[in-house]
């Protein structure tokens, strides 16, 4: 892998980078099948928000500790100040991959702004990627020829506001789909969450310094904090970072009903830094400070 990493921070550097053309300066449709070079063996760094169907299993990329070869279909995602390495497994060969490249700049002062946070699958990591079926992949490809027609309008003052919508469009599609993989891959999922489960009763078992987050779990199941949490909530109804709170109060209700310890010292050994953030957590959860909740049973 070359030491150097390449900055993607526009869209005229991808399109450089591959030798494509540039036909708006915040926005492109790309088709790497046109690509006059292929590059291998590099490391880039997005400044852009990405979008790439695979349609072959010609390349790796690692992302974070982990690789991943692509297989026909998948949907990657990629959001600014992420890094991934690409090695192409046949550098002779185009790679048959289309997608959209758009800057973040395209978006403001449109309502795609307000909705960008809500895709989570920008922060995916790759082993998370999207597997479309046939339908969904037509319906992918439709949004795309959609944006691509914009992108090819003569600019106006309605350009930015429809491209925006239409990617918008495409974004609320690709939700839907992983939607749907939860639902299909729930099996494994199920898997997910019974692991999560059984974490969690452990690792309040002995008095911690740190309480356990989202990403502590994540981590545990080899997954990212964003994708691990849309999992458990599709699963369970509730959030990770609810049931981990929910869980400490039960066990907090254990020890202030078995033992005389002082407040604090529970506080303390459930890994919270300040008592009172635990008595404000605790009554939040019960509406009772931890106080009034061992008065009151005893």
């Amino acid at each position: 892998m070359e030491n150097d990493t390449i900055i993607l921070d526009s869209i005229d550097a991808y399109n450089k980078l591959y030798g494509l053309s540039t036909y708006h300066p915040l926005v492109s449709v790309v088709d790497l099948k046109k690509a006059v070079k292929i590059v291998n063996n590099i490391r880039v760094t997005y400044g852009i928000y990405a979008l790439f169907l695979k349609n072959g299993d010609y390349c790796t990329i690692r992302y974070g500790r982990k690789s991943y070869d692509y297989q026909a279909g998948t949907v990657t995602s990629f959001s600014p100040g992420q890094t991934i390495d690409v090695v192409m497994k046949d550098v002779e060969v185009a790679p048959d991959v289309v997608g959209l490249i758009f800057h973040p700049d395209l978006i403001y002062g449109t309502p795609l702004a307000d909705k960008i946070a809500d895709f989570n699958f920008f922060d995916y990591s790759q082993t998370e990627a999207l597997h479309l079926s046939d339908e969904e992949r037509a319906k992918f490809l439709d949004c795309l020829d959609k944006i691509r027609e914009e992108v090819m309008h003569p600019v106006d003052n309605h350009s930015a506001a429809l491209i925006s919508a239409n990617i918008q469009v495409m974004l609320e599609y690709l939700h839907r789909f992983y939607d749907r993989q939860f639902i299909t891959r729930h099996r494994v999922n199920s898997d997910v969450v019974s692991k999560f489960e059984r974490e969690l009763k452990a690792c309040f078992r002995e008095p911690r310094t740190v309480i356990p987050n989202v990403a502590y779990f994540a981590d545990k199941a080899n997954l990212t904090p964003g994708y691990f949490s849309d999992l458990i909530k599709k699963e369970t109804g509730s959030s990770p970072k609810d049931l981990i709170s929910l869980h400490l109060v039960a066990e907090a209700k254990k020890k202030l009903m078995a033992t005389n310890d002082d407040i604090s010292v529970i506080a303390y050994n459930f890994g919270f830094e300040y008592p009172s953030h635990f008595t404000r957590m605790f009554k939040r959860l019960t509406g009772l400070t931890p106080l009034e909740y061992r008065r009151n049973n005893n």
